[in-house]
């Protein structure tokens, strides 16, 4: 029987922050939309969602991008998960992280959420942290820059290079995170590239 998987894109709204590493996590949601040929629709859960399927005949899953600021996701998680009768650990949360270098894919189950106020809000939502991650690196700021301008900065030209390669990497290990089970995407995506 097919399960019903919650892929949530973390960002924040609006054009001027579309570019921004922080917003990364909503370009991985862009890219397995496009795969599908899908198009993200309003939902009363205050997001824009998609459902599709890995593969035809295998899991559902529904594509989510919150309209909230990045701080506020848990309402929209934790609505999408009620209102798709999906429990935590099949609520897939795709996110920037500061700790991993640019360029890099970490997977995880739980945990704490390293400052990653987005996370943070997700896991009081669900009333827990054990959910799926999928962390795309986005590196530390360099010198003394201030990590909260980092993350709402542009990538970079060389990162912009490399950028849609990191994207469909990200998309990539969503499908195998679901497809395939958490141990065998970390050996893809963990190994060194």
């Amino acid at each position: 029987m097919a399960t019903t998987w919650i892929v949530l894109g973390l960002g924040n709204p609006g054009p001027q922050y579309e570019k921004t590493r922080h917003n990364v996590g909503q370009l991985v949601i862009d890219e397995l939309a496009t795969r599908r040929q899908e198009k993200l629709r309003t939902h009363k859960a205050n997001a824009r969602v998609a459902e599709s399927w890995v593969r035809v005949g295998g899991d559902r899953f529904v594509l989510a991008k919150p309209n909230t600021f990045m701080n506020v996701s848990g309402g929209p998680a934790a609505a999408l998960a009620a209102f798709y009768g999906v429990t935590p650990d099949h609520v897939i949360v795709v996110h920037d992280e500061l700790d991993i270098p640019f360029d890099t894919i970490k997977l995880k189950v739980g945990g704490g959420h390293g400052g990653h106020n987005g996370v943070r809000d997700v896991a009081k939502a669900l009333g827990t942290p054990e959910f799926p991650r999928v962390r795309v690196g986005i590196g530390r700021p360099p010198g003394r820059m201030d990590a909260a301008d980092w993350v709402l900065d542009p990538f970079g030209a060389t990162e912009r290079s490399a950028l849609p390669s990191l994207v469909s990497d990200a998309a990539d290990a969503v499908e195998e995170l679901i497809e395939d089970g958490l141990v065998a995407a970390q050996q893809r995506h963990h190994a060194p590239r």
